[in-house]
């Protein structure tokens, strides 16, 4: 398929009619206040459109070279936020005169553009067409950018764009191609940490003589998942609603022989000084109080801990067989 050949309108199956070829994609930033309370930045689209005044994330039409996550991550570049001397010119970043021509990294092992960081990716589909969400964390709410413009367009609340409390996005009106995905996305809000009990999930791999370099078997996790974590894994349904790709934060914690294990891109390790379960309680204790937190251990005891202090909890072979 050609680049930009998804503009054009469709039927799907539902026999609703959409506009995007090959489907559509949007980036939709998620921003807690110090309450908790969660706010998105939504586009109310132009009286002049088929459902004018319809509020949607900023987003446009799928095409046929890009998956959904591609799609949505190409959204990403579109818009940023202002914050700390940050700018687009001619579609790239500005700062301290470096220039990042593609204007989308990789950091804290997740697809990050300015200052959003991707959490996961919905997919709403209706049969023959579909749209794709990509739900990104931001810790500011201030002013948004549009990549392109020069100088660039800065667009505070109004103005087409406006933070909305989560809880009134419904009550605004949404656009019909975002309404029927908004239920599943508003539960997918939440920024979610993985925290793994590395010495546990070593182990259950039972190789060959980790037993006898546990410090070798630990960075070759680390390593495994780092070069995961920028693909996105697949996350537990029965503890994260459903979307096509989840990018946690993941933190290994390791103990004894393994401590010291160094962090790759996306993976964040923490060197237990004595106990590695109590250094795992201590970052689930630490996490924010709107944030999901998923611990990753077999280990029983451990389990009921990080229970009580309102983790998840996901055995081994969940992670292992991702890797």
């Amino acid at each position: 398929m050609a680049a930009m050949d998804g503009d054009g309108w469709v039927r799907c199956d539902r026999g609703h009619r959409h506009r995007g070829v090959h489907g559509a994609s949007g980036v939709l930033a998620v921003h807690h206040d110090d309450t908790g309370e969660a706010h998105v930045l939504m586009r109310e689209h132009s009286p002049r459109s088929r459902h004018g005044g319809g509020w949607a994330p900023p987003g446009g039409c799928r095409d046929g070279h890009e998956d959904v996550v591609a799609s949505a991550m190409c959204e990403v570049r579109r818009v940023t936020f202002d914050g700390s001397g940050l700018r687009v010119r001619d579609g790239l970043r500005v700062r301290d005169g470096l220039r990042v021509r593609d204007g989308l990294r990789t950091g804290d092992g997740l697809r990050v553009q300015g200052s959003l960081r991707v959490q996961g990716v919905h997919l709403d589909d209706h049969g023959g067409w579909s749209f794709g969400t990509a739900i990104a964390e931001t810790m500011i709410a201030e002013t948004a950018v549009t990549a392109g413009a020069e100088p660039p367009e800065v667009v505070p609340a109004g103005g087409g764009l406006r933070w909305l409390p989560a809880e009134e996005v419904t009550a605004m009106g949404l656009h019909p191609d975002f309404a029927g995905a908004w239920p599943a996305v508003r539960l997918a809000l939440r920024p979610c940490s993985v925290v793994l009990d590395a010495a546990n999930i070593v182990g259950a791999r039972a190789e060959r003589g980790w037993w006898a370099d546990r410090a070798a078997a630990a960075a070759k996790l680390v390593a495994q998942l780092g070069a995961r974590a920028t693909l996105g894994f697949t996350a537990p349904a029965e503890h994260v609603p459903p979307l096509v790709r989840w990018f946690p934060r993941i933190i290994a914690v390791v103990e004894g022989a393994a401590r010291g294990t160094a962090p790759v891109t996306g993976v964040a390790v923490v060197s237990a000084p004595g106990s590695g379960d109590d250094a795992i309680v201590r970052v689930v204790r630490e996490a924010r109080p709107w944030e999901r937190v998923l611990v990753v251990t077999a280990d029983r005891e451990l389990r009921e801990r990080v229970t009580e202090l309102g983790a998840a909890v996901a055995g081994p072979r969940w992670l292992l067989s991702q890797l």
